[in-house]
């Protein structure tokens, strides 16, 4: 969501010259709103439906004379349109007095028996298969991609505030949308031109990026990353379509029938095919569910026309409005193929139909379908390089005849428009204070450095008390083939200072060959990870949680350094190679120790641990998608899994390090998308060190002593209450996103989503590790008896951006201290 905030002010639209515009509200005769009632233009097959408070927007590119209006239960009323632009209609519906007898009707319920619309359904299941690409063996297409951002409602008292004082000759050029009839600025324009190819025989496609054009600030990655996650590819026909992390149930889904009223409307002849007109709405308030109709042919049973609409009570944040359109074009009489796709979304802290925000809006065009060209399976392995320098230099040759669907004026004039307001210094401000609170970094342009993160200035832990940090990065563009970063740190209660530095360079960018290395000398608290990396500017929120359940004492002095190589030899595959040295003590003996027994001290105990590990690390991300080609990427989605298999050996002797082991460790963890009822979070981990080490070499099952509520750790384990040399976790968490809240009447309006999590960790500790390890201070003991286990019930989107979290501890109460039951929470901006 950060993301979200870098774009609010970095925005763009399109305008359309509009022959036929109306505005207005229907209701019954009472004056009661009548919500999704069907407005559409008389002989034609334009239409919209009233959203949840009655009112509706529509406009064409052609003049009528007419619109009709109905809805289940109510006379069809037609109504002559006197001029061309109508605002502010007062639509009255009389109620049917024939269809009255019937209460399923009268409240707009629809029977799912003897329903000509859920027949005609049926048989669009049953032939999905067999429409668009397919119906072939092999396919490819041309695509033209078109990304839009405008900021929203301009009115006077906006145009005359002090914030866009001196900004005046932004608003020289408003336009209104087509879909909400509402003022807006443009801001933000991308384009991209491509040529996909897919085999359906080798289920493989591949997408060449031919041309990419970005007018704005396109070398902010924060918001190139958000614009690229913000629209991903949906197909209507899937049971459900993914926006914004959440599950809509489409209604073409085989479910649709669960969550839906259908209503056969019309029919009549689009482009030769005669076809018929199905409405549909939801039949509950908060879901996840659109209003809307489409048009189906009546032999193919393929979508020629949809419209699809979320309802303003769907329990999703931030967004007021998602309208989408496709029209699929009829290449013979059983082949329908997508033509245009058009999605745009209302961003908005509210959802109040006068509030203003952001338009994002999508534009894709298809066209030169061609089929049945064989293709080696090597040819879809190679993959083109979408950060090639030409494809962001294409000239105006190309992109006139690679636009499928031409610029209007104020499109071709945002280039202009942009380029002056870089140049006011009111609006750079108003950018660099977003970029700031977005990135978490202060750019200072003239030395291409970043100060921050700003977010890790100040802390506070037992060892230390009070913590100032300060840190510093280089940053010439997203794309940097090298970066270096440093921090220092003072603690004000042992009044020492401390610090991490760190180097990455690229080497080959198609094999991302990366070498890597630092040091860092701080205070930690370890043990909040089983398969972690040496990440050296990496630090956790326990070593610095101003506020910690019980005594936050179990901290330790850390010096590392590492050097590592990396490549990616494959996409989404990566391993990583590479050393470390580090020297361990504890920050507080008196109350942590790390002590071991040592025969070559003269004490018999050694109460620092030097250790030289070389580690060699496999990660597969299957279905991970970035941005950038640089020596960092950012992710742009958050659906892939990722496995990770890491081996460690320690060596004896060199560097005088103490400890000659080995460890393999495993890890795998996938999110589930579990259609409407939520997203499933699953984590496995297994490990194992072989040869005997100390406590600051084992394993710790990771507990949670912060009120924050963290994932893949066991909020009601102390740090360090369970240690292991074998282990396996698992960890559950199922976020329903408001399903079930959402059937609670007293509920339904508060629109919070309920979270459920089961945890549990089984491990072994051998005896001569015990044996090995001399603290006085703690107990060493793991979970081999019976398995640990943990359960929580959660509440989130408590005033859209607070999360709590109840935890129950399942056993092992007999523990010292043990902890029954706690309370966690976090902060967020999700949608």
């Amino acid at each position: 969501m950060k993301r979200f905030f870098s774009v609010f002010f970095l925005i763009f639209t399109v305008c359309v010259s509009a022959q036929t515009k109306i505005e207005g509200i229907v209701s019954d005769d009472t004056g009661m709103p009548i919500a999704f009632a069907n407005i559409i233009f008389v002989n034609s097959s334009e239409g919209t439906i009233t959203n949840d408070n009655g009112r509706f927007y529509m406009e064409s590119d052609e003049t009528y004379d007419a619109i009709k209006v109905s809805f289940i239960g109510y006379e069809t009323k037609e109504i002559p349109l006197g001029q061309k632009v109508n605002y502010n209609m007062e639509i009255v519906l009389t109620e049917s007095a024939e269809q009255l007898q019937e209460v399923v009707v009268y409240t707009g319920k629809q029977s799912k028996k003897n329903n000509p619309a859920i027949d005609i359904l049926r048989k669009i299941w049953a032939k999905k298969r067999e429409n668009g690409v397919r119906k072939f063996k092999q396919y490819q297409y041309d695509k033209y991609e078109k990304i839009e951002f405008d900021l929203n409602t301009i009115d006077s008292a906006l145009i005359k505030s002090k914030l866009f004082k001196g900004l005046e000759f932004m608003f020289e050029d408003l336009d209104t949308s087509r879909i909400t009839g509402k003022t807006y600025l443009p801001m933000f324009l991308s384009e991209s031109f491509s040529k996909v190819y897919g085999d359906n025989v080798l289920d493989r496609e591949k997408e060449d990026v031919l041309g990419n054009k970005n007018s704005g600030f396109s070398g902010n990655q924060a918001i190139t990353a958000f614009v690229e996650d913000l629209y991903s590819d949906y197909d209507i026909y899937n049971n459900y379509l993914k926006f914004f992390d959440k599950s809509f149930t489409s209604p073409l889904s085989k479910t649709g029938i669960d969550v839906y009223n259908y209503v056969l409307s019309d029919s009549t002849y689009i482009d030769d095919k005669w076809c018929y007109n199905i409405i549909y709405y939801p039949r509950r308030k908060n879901e996840l569910t659109f209003k809307g109709d489409f048009w189906v042919n009546d032999t193919t049973f393929a979508i020629k026309k949809i419209n699809l609409q979320v309802t303003k009570s769907a329990n999703i944040n931030w967004v007021k409005e998602i309208y989408i359109e496709q029209d699929f074009e009829v290449v013979n009489d059983s082949v329908f193929l997508l033509k245009r796709d058009y999605m745009l979304s209302d961003f908005s802290f509210s959802k109040k139909e006068e509030s203003r925000g952001v338009y994002g809006k999508r534009t894709t065009v298809f066209d030169n379908y061609n089929f049945n060209n064989p293709r080696p399976e090597d040819f879809y392995k190679a993959v083109s390089d979408p950060y090639d320098p030409r494809v962001f230099s294409q000239d105006s040759i190309f992109w006139e005849n690679a636009r499928l669907e031409r610029l209007n004026e104020d499109e071709s004039g945002i280039f202009k428009l942009l380029d002056t307001l870089k140049t006011v210094p009111k609006f750079r401000t108003y950018y660099d204070i977003v970029s700031i609170l977005g990135s978490g970094y202060v750019e200072i342009d003239k030395w291409n450095i970043d100060i921050g993160d700003i977010y890790s200035t100040f802390g506070y832990n037992d060892a230390e008390g009070i913590r100032l940090r300060g840190g510093a990065r280089t940053y010439f563009g997203q794309n940097d083939l090298w970066r270096l970063e440093g921090y220092m740190a003072y603690g004000f209660n042992d009044k020492k200072f401390k610090h991490g530095f760190s180097g990455k360079f690229l080497l080959d960018r198609k094999n991302r060959l990366i070498i890597s290395g630092g040091n860092r000398r701080d205070i930690e608290q370890l043990g909040l990870s089983l398969t972690s990396t040496n990440d050296v500017m990496g630090r956790s929120i326990a070593s610095s949680s101003l506020v910690t359940v019980g005594s936050n004492d179990r901290l330790t002095n850390i010096n590392l350094s590492t050097l590592n190589v990396e490549m990616e030899p494959v996409k989404n595959f990566r391993i990583d190679v590479g050393g470390s040295f580090r020297t361990l003590s504890s920050a507080l003996p008196d109350a942590f120790s790390l002590d071991y027994v040592d025969p070559n001290s003269l004490s018999g105990i050694s109460s620092e641990i030097k250790q030289f590990d070389l580690t060699t690390t496999l990660i597969y991300t299957p279905g991970k998608r970035t941005i950038g080609y640089g020596v960092e990427r950012s992710n742009i989605n958050d659906d892939y899994s990722t496995l990770v298999l890491k081996y460690t050996k320690g060596l004896d002797g060199f560097l005088e390090s103490d400890f000659d082991y080995e460890k393999i460790q495993f890890s795998y963890q996938q999110p589930w998308q579990i259609g409407g009822f939520g997203r499933l979070t699953s984590t496995v981990e297994l490990g194992k060190t072989f040869g005997a080490v100390p406590l600051g070499l084992l394993s710790v099952i990771p507990g949670n002593q912060t009120l924050f509520s963290l994932y893949n750790v066991f909020p009601n384990l102390d740090f360090y209450e369970f240690v292991t040399d074998t282990y396996a976790t698992v960890h559950l968490e199922h976020n329903f996103n408001g399903r079930l809240f959402s059937r609670i009447p007293l509920l339904r309006k508060l629109n919070l989503r309920e979270i459920v999590g089961v945890r549990g960790a089984w491990g072994q500790l051998s005896e001569e590790n015990i044996a090995l390890s001399a603290p006085t201070n703690i107990p060493l003991m793991a979970p081999e008896d019976q398995v640990y286990w943990e359960y929580s019930l959660g509440v989130g989107n408590i005033f859209k951006i607070l999360r709590i979290d109840f935890n129950f501890r399942g056993n092992y109460l007999e523990n010292p201290d043990a902890r029954a039951f706690g309370i966690t929470g976090t902060f967020g901006f999700n949608f």
